[in-house]
């Protein structure tokens, strides 16, 4: 026997496909709703992740140049105390620059060599004196310009003829002469925190 459907079937499947497409379309829309949220919610954690790094990193940053801030004031205070140092040894030296001064002058001024006046200029000193002979003028020249411990570079300015009167009334013809010297920088000592060399 032959059974016939005559009900509209066509209209069923296009109803079950429609209602199908459509289960799809909200499936897929939930899907997507959830991929956008899960991405949103991701984005946010990094970018808290992020701003707490950057966080980080700016109280690094601050901390940081407080301590170059004192390392440069530590800087500072070293310099200031160094040039306090070098101060002081300059006056020591200078306090002491005279005394070597007069010493090398009378140990260097050879017999026959009358000194009258000494003038000093920073670093420069000018020397008068009365010689008997040009050959006395040399030897003192020679003398300050080899064997000086705290003198260098002597430099004649002139050499004339002076009449000078003595004790018993006489005169005599004699030498006036004057001559530039340098004082020579003494070596500055190692500081107390500076190493010594170490032995090999």
């Amino acid at each position: 026997m032959i059974l016939i459907n005559l009900l509209p079937y066509r209209e069923e499947r296009r109803k079950r496909r429609k209602a199908a497409f459509f289960a799809g379309m909200g499936l897929a829309g939930l899907i997507g709703a959830g991929i956008v949220v899960a991405g949103y919610l991701l984005l946010q954690f990094l970018t808290s992740e992020q701003q707490g790094r950057n966080q980080y990193i700016q109280n690094e940053i601050t901390r940081l140049e407080a301590q170059i801030k004192d390392i440069a004031n530590l800087k500072a205070e070293i310099e200031s105390l160094k040039s306090r140092q070098r101060a002081v040894e300059d006056l020591q030296t200078d306090r002491n620059t005279p005394v070597h001064l007069l010493n090398d002058l009378s140990r260097l001024a050879p017999e026959g060599i009358y000194l009258t006046a000494i003038r000093q200029t920073d670093k420069e000193v000018t020397v008068s004196g009365i010689a008997q002979t040009n050959e006395r003028v040399s030897e003192f020249l020679r003398n300050v310009s080899r064997s000086s411990e705290w003198l260098e570079k002597p430099d004649l300015i002139e050499v004339k003829l002076a009449t000078v009167s003595t004790n018993t009334r006489e005169q005599r013809r004699l030498l006036d002469f004057s001559m530039k010297v340098l004082i020579k920088t003494p070596p500055r000592e190692p500081a107390d925190g500076a190493s010594a060399p170490r032995k090999g």
